[in-house]
């Protein structure tokens, strides 16, 4: 997988948010009282609140039927861990008609650093259709890369957050073609 990059760093993948929808309406309170690691507080938030240990996942599920997993490190955990989650809530046995439809990842999030300090408002001037930088409201600048469509923040320190992907070659793409970029503005080339 290496050789496919311009340089020798690869994004380490971060957090991947999937969704998918069990086609049937759900007792809430039912799953919450019955379902470990569970919590729901319909005047907080409108969802049941549920953990697994592994995959390391939290999932947001709802009244309509539709789930949101957060947490997953790679693609197949995101599925076995919805996977999971649709076959407690079935095995509860007040929802009998639970499906496992339209599984989607809808964001995955990356992070790496690229070794060497960035001069952050030379990047901002550089780029700025593509950027935004205000040190007084937050540290990093903001690149939003049009193709593939991917916001990454970039830091003083090196280090980068890739985020908005929903394949994980996207990652990969943006980073490849945003380092040559980083590496003109190295704090170390002046």
């Amino acid at each position: 997988m290496a050789d496919d990059h311009s340089s020798a760093i690869i994004p380490t993948l971060q957090n991947i948010a999937s969704t998918v929808n069990l086609d049937c309406k759900l007792d809430l309170k039912g799953i919450a009282l019955q379902a470990q690691n569970a919590e729901y507080n319909p005047k907080r938030f409108p969802a049941v609140i549920m953990r697994v240990k592994e995959p390391k996942t939290t999932a947001l599920i709802f009244a309509t039927g539709k789930v949101v997993v957060t947490g997953a490190k790679n693609e197949g955990d995101a599925k076995y861990a919805a996977r999971k989650y649709a076959r407690i809530v079935q095995k509860i046995g007040c929802h009998l008609g639970v499906k496992f439809k339209d599984f989607k990842i809808q964001n995955i999030v990356a992070s790496c650093d690229v070794g060497f300090p960035i001069r952050l408002e030379g990047l901002a001037l550089a780029h700025g259709a593509f950027s935004s930088y205000e040190p007084e409201i937050f540290p990093g600048l903001i690149y939003r890369m049009k193709q593939p469509k991917i916001v990454m923040l970039v830091f003083t320190s090196g280090k980068i957050v890739i985020t908005g992907a929903k394949v994980r070659e996207d990652i990969y793409t943006a980073f490849d073609s945003i380092y040559p970029v980083l590496t003109q503005f190295s704090k170390k080339t002046l």
